[in-house]
């Protein structure tokens, strides 16, 4: 196959397709992703000749000898000490007294506190089962049909990667060079715009088939109730208000934010008498589980990344796709429905490291907004969790039910499509992703 790029004809043979297919194959095997990534990446190199393999373990550690990147187990750390404190209860606690005064309101009290978890942990899968765990079974008793109560979760849980501090923006800063604080200022609106699209979304299907009882209200017993809420968890805001006053203020890096919440959150947690010093080697050995598989994608990405702009790939891509159409809009529509497919068969890191370098070039070519683009591409892998029938999310809340995936998926479907309003907002309107920022980037 011939890509004609601007200064010169790249021509893709077997050292190409040949480590896909590999990649393809390990993954279907269900091989861990950065092996599958890795031996890519190899084997790329290998039949390519680009790189020297003696390289290859140079690019491996520079790969995550990022500063930025000590952010990431520091806040996966923050979100299991959150869960083993108890502090996320009162999240719930305070959520449920918000919206307790309307019908729906355990529904849209489960929607709130993952948005509030999600603002501390960073990640979806984290949210999906801490909240999940919590609120599922609650739901089912409030009125909700079980494969609507995971769906509901799932979706919620999708507030992970969209709500600033998020692991994914981290990380896609760090691949694309651009300030992880800029894109959590950036996120900050379309992250809220998901959570309240899916806020309407259950009260719409709510009062569509009576789900959930209750009813108004009066003011001076919702006022009682918050008030009672906030009086016995207040503390538990402690904690993401450090982080989003201490990045939005500028005073702190997300490293020293992330740094910050965990110190906060374990003194809590001793003060609480909720956590013991005995708590400690299982509270880190699970996050050094969770970052075991992030950092190993992170650095063999770095090689397949070399091989790939050396050999053209993403030039090429950009000519390839560009020879079909130049109309901004339906490319756009092209990159939406790469990202959500992608976003239903893999998690979030191997797909910002494989196709963050592929498809900016393709958002340069249009003229789209870098800081508009990292928005964009996380926002729709984020969709892409609850797609059915492959989301990720779906398979999280149907581990911790037993719920068949068919059912939860079917349930999810409204989701979706209220996301993907939100989702081309973002993609067609800068504004909505560019607003908070200062004007260079706008």
């Amino acid at each position: 196959m011939l890509w004609t790029t601007l200064n010169q004809t790249v021509e893709l043979g077997w050292d190409f397709y040949l480590p896909v297919i590999l990649f393809v194959a390990l993954i279907a095997l269900a091989v861990p992703v950065w092996a599958a990534i890795g031996a890519a990446a190899i084997t790329m190199l290998v039949m390519s000749g680009d790189l020297p393999l003696s390289l290859v373990g140079e690019s491996l550690f520079s790969g995550i000898a990022a500063f930025a990147l000590t952010a990431v187990p520091l806040f996966i750390l923050t979100g299991d000490v959150l869960v083993r404190t108890g502090l996320s209860r009162k999240f719930l606690d305070v959520a449920e007294a918000l919206t307790c005064f309307a019908k729906g309101g355990f529904g849209s009290a489960t929607v709130l506190v993952c948005g509030m978890f999600a603002a501390i942990s960073g990640s979806d899968a984290a949210g999906a089962a801490a909240v999940g765990r919590m609120t599922i079974a609650r739901l089912v008793e409030s009125g909700y049909p079980r494969p609507y109560a995971c769906a509901l979760v799932a979706a919620g849980a999708c507030t992970g990667i969209l709500i600033p501090p998020s692991i994914a923006y981290i990380i896609i800063g760090l691949v694309l060079g651009i300030s992880a604080s800029t894109l959590f200022l950036a996120a900050l609106i379309p992250g809220l715009a998901i959570l309240i699209s899916i806020l309407v979304t259950n009260l719409i299907v709510n009062r569509l088939y009576n789900y959930e009882g209750g009813g108004m209200m009066s003011l001076t017993e919702w006022s009682a109730n918050l008030g009672r809420a906030l009086k016995s968890g207040w503390y538990a805001f402690i904690v993401p208000g450090i982080i989003f006053y201490g990045i939005f203020s500028g005073r702190l890096t997300p490293t020293e934010a992330g740094a910050t919440a965990v110190v906060v959150t374990i003194l809590l947690g001793f003060l609480l008498r909720t956590l013991s010093l005995a708590d400690f080697p299982a509270m880190l050995v699970s996050s050094a589980k969770v970052n075991g598989v992030i950092l190993p994608i992170i650095a063999f990405s770095a090689p397949l990344a070399e091989a790939l702009a050396i050999m053209g790939v993403p030039q090429g891509f950009v000519t390839s796709i560009t020879a079909l159409t130049d109309d901004p809009y339906v490319l756009i529509l092209l990159m939406i429905g790469i990202l959500i497919a992608a976003g239903c068969v893999m998690e979030t890191t191997p797909n910002i490291v494989i196709l963050a370098p592929i498809l900016k070039p393709l958002a340069d070519n249009i003229g789209m907004n870098e800081i508009q683009f990292c928005i964009m591409m996380i926002t729709a892998l984020g969709v892409g969790f609850i797609t059915p029938p492959l989301g990720l999310n779906l398979f999280v809340v149907s581990g911790i039910t037993g719920e068949s995936i068919l059912k939860i998926a079917a349930r999810a479907v409204p989701f979706v499509l209220t996301m993907l309003i939100v989702v081309l907002l973002i993609a067609y309107v800068p504004a909505v992703s560019t607003t908070l920022l200062p004007e260079i980037y706008q």
